[in-house]
């Protein structure tokens, strides 16, 4: 993913963990079931910049 992708990706996931967490406030306690994995994952995605770097290639000599 590229920086750009990564960012509305990992926004998009924290505004949907958030949105969850309030209705699990108000509503149905079971919902933090969901909520806290989406955020986790929307938080790695967001932070996650090892996935954008190009390895070299390690040529052989034989």
């Amino acid at each position: 993913m590229n920086t750009v992708s990564r960012i509305v990706t990992g926004v998009i996931g924290i505004i949907i963990g958030v949105v969850l967490t309030g209705v699990g406030i108000i509503k149905t306690p079971g919902v933090f079931i969901y909520a806290v994995p989406v955020i986790l994952l929307a938080l790695f995605i967001l932070f996650n910049k090892k996935e954008d770097e190009i390895e070299e290639i390690k040529y052989r000599k034989d």
